[in-house]
């Protein structure tokens, strides 16, 4: 690659960066909105500790709310002192970090609509398979 090659490279991407950063602007600041709206005593509410609706639960919640996976520690472990099933934290905190509903719009514009629902579906049924499948190989349940 020549430096004329590199340099309309980089070029191209920061025109493109510049055109998308006021959607992921967005995005970030209304994914932290929802996530400082809801306490976390809302989910003791949901989760009823049944092992065939906590995982799909646990992933249309972290589908919907998303966020980054420091996070989904801190509150992976404050779902587990409440008594939150470990197949519903699982399954929370792997659709949490892989599916994101909030940022489908942006996705979509960005990488295309197609590929861009197809990730997030895929991601959010694999979420339940790995929660299943942690849960099992830790004897857990």
């Amino acid at each position: 690659m020549s430096k004329t090659q590199f340099a309309q490279a980089v070029s191209k991407a920061g025109k493109m960066l510049w055109r998308v950063f006021p959607i992921i602007f967005g995005t970030i600041l209304l994914v932290s909105l929802v996530n400082t709206a809801l306490p976390k005593s809302f989910f003791l509410l949901i989760f009823q500790n049944n092992l065939l609706l906590d995982p799909i639960v646990g992933s249309l919640i972290g589908s919907i709310l998303a966020g980054n996976p420091v996070t989904s520690y801190i509150l992976g472990g404050e779902f587990l002192k409440q008594g939150i099933s470990l197949i519903a934290v699982t399954a929370f905190m792997v659709a949490w970090v892989t599916v994101g509903i909030i940022q489908l719009p942006a996705e979509s514009m960005i990488l295309g609509k197609k590929f861009a629902f197809l990730r997030n579906f895929t991601a959010f049924i694999l979420s339940i398979i790995v929660a299943i499948i942690t849960v099992l190989i830790l004897g857990v349940i």
